[in-house]
């Protein structure tokens, strides 16, 4: 009698938390679509041919073409990863496979502190010492530079998490067959790894796309600069939020807010597929 109570306490219990956690997770999606449709329903005005078609953007005209600031929110986020993931992934491997362990730990600690380190501090360093000191200016460069600083930490945590899934059999089986180290790395650890890395990496890439305070002070605030001059000044769709909000009138405002409506289908979208590419490994790796 008293195992059964005591099963039954058990099923009720793990249906308790099967709906809490239902219902934490509907929250979330009911959450996230009341901001999608705020967002829409306040930028819909702004919507319209020219939206992402034109390369002028002026208020006192009506004006509104998001065309230059997608572009240097895509070009930004490309120099960011372009930049950011060798060294993530090189140090993420340095310390997973090669860091003794007495360097590991404090190597774990400076990223995460690195991590938590405010988005203003990194831009007014790029203010002060990358745009002045090394002559890179405000430009896409300088602004790619401080993303992938920004990013590096969030990749390279990822990055150790999945790499230490690696069976450990997979390795040494690697290394007694003859393997070097490089090579046990090559054919053991990343095949094994291949989609959580992947997920990381567009992790990071929507880090970059969504950065706000760092691009606004370095990337140069230029309007309509649609250019693959890394040195010439541009703008992002977060940089324009965050400079004309304070100054701007209902029909402004309008377009601002499709601005961070075609940012966040954009981050979404990334997320999604990071998602399903790790996914879709992990039933690779499964045999599934």
């Amino acid at each position: 009698m008293q195992l059964a109570e005591l099963r039954g306490r058990r099923q009720h219990a793990d249906r308790a938390f099967r709906y809490v956690a239902v219902g934490a997770a509907g929250m979330v999606l009911l959450i996230l679509g009341m901001i999608a449709i705020a967002m829409t329903r306040r930028a819909w005005p702004a919507f319209g041919d020219q939206f992402f078609s034109s390369t002028r953007w002026s208020a006192p005209d009506r004006i509104f073409g998001a065309l230059p600031f997608i572009w240097g929110t895509l070009y930004t986020a490309a120099i960011a990863i372009a930049i950011g993931v060798p060294i993530s992934l090189g140090v993420a491997l340095f310390i997973t496979q090669v860091a003794p362990p007495w360097l590991k730990k404090p190597m774990v600690y400076l990223i995460d502190l690195l991590a938590v380190v405010p988005s203003v501090v990194f831009g007014l360093w790029g203010v002060l010492v990358l745009s002045q000191h090394f002559g890179l200016g405000r430009s896409f460069l300088t602004a790619g530079i401080i993303l992938a600083v920004m990013i590096v930490p969030i990749i390279t945590s990822l990055a150790r998490e999945v790499i230490e899934t690696t069976p450990e059999s997979e390795k040494e089986a690697a290394l007694a067959l003859g393997a070097t180290r490089w090579e046990m790395i090559g054919a053991s650890v990343l095949p094994h790894s291949k989609g959580g890395l992947v997920g990381a990496v567009m992790l990071g890439l929507g880090r970059a796309m969504g950065e706000t305070i760092a691009a606004a002070l370095v990337i140069g605030s230029a309007l309509g600069q649609i250019t693959l001059n890394p040195f010439a000044p541009g703008n992002s769709m977060p940089a324009v939020i965050a400079n004309e909000w304070g100054e701007a009138d209902q029909d402004h405002k309008a377009a601002l807010i499709a601005l961070a409506v075609t940012l966040f289908v954009i981050t979404i979208a990334v997320n999604l597929i990071a998602t399903a590419i790790v996914q879709r490994s992990m039933k690779r790796s499964r045999g599934t």
